[in-house]
């Protein structure tokens, strides 16, 4: 089934490019199929290149979904044309009476400062709140994973002395667990962040369920809730260049930054990338919309892993 998108959104022409198959809403509402609701609340600074990146993968799934997106009232984006924000984002305010099947909450450029210190604040952790009652399962993706772990759980960030920026090995803590259905025992994700979470504040909270980290890069993915909320430090949706797009722009500025780790053919920006982590990527989300989202059903670890040894 394909995705149903506001007509005329920048990301269905981009992405017919590539083949993928999506819809405007004129021709979803002419399908008699109750279709999945996913609301992205897009807290990155290029908007229609996350928009693109998470249609995407959200298309690759026979399932039927209805995306919508959600702006920050308190915030007017510097990246994005106004008129972009005003035709296909809504305010949280017209949108806390709704419910939905599954939620997208992006990172944001803000990861070096005090989380009571970013501007709205207060209106983010006031949608965090409002997910739990409205939301059936919510995908917290880099800032918002930070955010939301220190916001519900008090898991505090560190800086790091350098930026994690690359594409990193990770392994499965937790394998039996349909967010992995498919996955192979190591696979890779693209990080790009200055901070980060540690493993050991994560087991002090009995709540939390770490289920994949890597030896360079630390935690990667951590479960809540039974599958209601999932917090991902890491960036599986970034398309080939967006690594490349960041270390020249941070180039062109003259700020230190060293080459993407594991990125590009032997370490050489002229040679373009390495594409590592595609089919993960959209393992991870069709798996996240099949059994967290449209299932409904919380997976219990202690079960999941009683089930695997028989």
């Amino acid at each position: 089934m394909p995705l149903n998108l506001q007509e005329n959104l920048p990301a269905i022409e981009l992405l017919k490019k590539e083949h993928i198959f999506v819809m405007d809403s004129l021709r979803a509402s002419e399908q008699d199929i109750r279709p999945l609701r996913v609301v992205v609340l897009n807290l990155m600074p290029l908007k229609i290149t996350t928009e693109t990146d998470l249609v995407r993968l959200l298309s690759n799934t026979p399932l039927q979904i209805e995306l919508e997106f959600m702006k920050i009232k308190g915030h007017t984006p510097k990246n994005t044309p106004i008129e972009h924000m005003k035709k296909f984002y809504k305010d949280f305010d017209y949108m806390k009476n709704d419910f939905y099947d599954g939620m997208i909450i992006t990172g944001a450029p803000v990861e070096q400062m005090p989380f009571e210190e970013v501007s709205y604040w207060e209106e983010v952790t006031e949608i965090f709140n409002w997910a739990r009652e409205h939301v059936t399962s919510t995908l917290y993706i880099c800032w918002a994973a930070q955010a939301g772990l220190y916001h519900f759980y008090g898991v505090p960030k560190y800086d790091l002395p350098a930026k994690m920026f690359g594409v990193f090995r990770h392994t499965l803590r937790e394998p039996y667990l349909p967010i992995f259905r498919g996955f192979d025992d190591e696979f890779y994700v693209p990080h790009s962040r200055h901070t980060e979470i540690r493993r050991d504040d994560i087991m002090k909270v009995p709540e939390l369920t770490l289920l994949s980290e890597s030896e360079k890069s630390g935690v990667y993915m951590v479960m809540a809730r039974g599958g209601r909320e999932f917090f991902i430090t890491g960036h599986s949706e970034y398309s080939p260049y967006t690594l490349n797009d960041e270390y020249v722009r941070d180039m062109n500025k003259g700020l230190p930054i060293s080459i993407p780790y594991n990125y590009y053919r032997d370490n050489d920006p002229a040679l373009g990338p390495v594409v590592r982590w595609r089919g993960h990527a959209n393992l991870l989300f069709t798996n996240w919309l099949n059994y967290y989202v449209y299932q409904e059903t919380p997976f219990d670890v202690k079960d999941i892993k009683n089930l695997g040894s028989l």
